[in-house]
């Protein structure tokens, strides 16, 4: 682990934001023990914790009881903000002439394309890269059209791919396309994500210290894609995990493990609880 930034002292941290899938769970989406007691010290030292993930409301369920989440949570890169107990704060869906436009670009790039709404999700093949993967991540199967364009309500649509180029050159075309009508960018290496312009982390973040009465330089975010430097941005402290990769390291203050690595508890421990005698006999890189 490391920094990138000079010696000086951080700011007193708040409150912790943190990502899901890549940074909070492992890549078999496990909460591991370490990380559960991560979370459990941060509260015993008055400092809130909560979450901020692409995956709709109901792929977070399973994570609020173990986690004991008990401030807004966001949903959806921030579409969608949440209650503690998944009641609906804020919500911003796609808007509905641009649904179709979207889905042909996706597709013209040779993309598949996964529509998202807040009770569930909807596929053109369910042969289609990464859709098993996605249904065991948010424990529901989706459920499949023959054309996506004729679904209402889209909070998000995800272009789906394992080509590099293709992804590439399809987020370069609708960023140019929609300019600021709408937010695209990599959720996973092989997601694209597209949602209303207001529904990106770092929107997120804003409205969450908004709520809370926190100034963001009391925030610590952890993320590991570039969905995730928006946040960065906003935060007194970011932590980028060791599986992000070079780019997204470089926008964060601190670089932690892998998230198969525990990176989520070193993080904590090495750079936000540093002093807390509970981890005082650990070593900050």
């Amino acid at each position: 682990m490391a920094s990138r930034t000079d010696a000086s002292p951080a700011p007193r941290i708040s409150v912790v934001l943190s990502d899901v899938d890549g940074t909070l769970v492992t890549t078999d989406k496990r909460l591991t023990s370490r990380t559960l007691d991560a979370v459990r010290r941060l509260r015993a030292r008055g400092i809130g914790f909560t979450i901020t993930s692409s995956r709709p409301p109901f792929g977070v369920r399973m994570l609020v009881e173990p986690l004991g989440l008990d401030l807004p949570l966001a949903t959806f890169n921030g579409g969608v903000m949440l209650r503690p107990d998944l009641s609906i704060l804020e919500a911003h869906h796609v808007p509905p002439a641009q649904v179709p436009p979207l889905i042909d670009a996706l597709h013209a790039h040779g993309l598949d394309v996964f529509a998202h709404r807040v009770g569930d999700w909807f596929v053109e093949r369910r042969s289609a890269p990464y859709v098993e993967r996605e249904a065991a991540t948010l424990a529901r199967d989706p459920e499949v059209v023959p054309d996506l364009r004729t679904v209402e309500g889209i909070f998000k649509l995800v272009g789906v791919s394992d080509d590099e180029a293709a992804m590439a050159a399809c987020e370069v075309a609708l960023h140019a396309a929609v300019a600021d009508a709408a937010s695209v960018v990599r959720s996973q290496a092989y997601f694209l994500d597209v949602t209303h312009p207001c529904a990106n982390k770092g929107a997120a973040i804003v409205r969450l210290a908004g709520d809370l009465g926190v100034p963001l330089a009391q925030f610590a975010t952890l993320g590991d894609q570039p969905v995730d430097v928006g946040m960065f941005e906003r935060s007194g402290v970011s932590i980028a995990m060791g599986n992000a990769s070079k780019d997204v390291q470089r926008r964060a203050t601190f670089v932690t493990t892998s998230n198969d690595e525990d990176g989520f508890a070193n993080a904590v421990e090495h750079f936000i609880l540093a002093d807390d005698p509970a981890t005082s006999s650990s070593t900050r890189p």
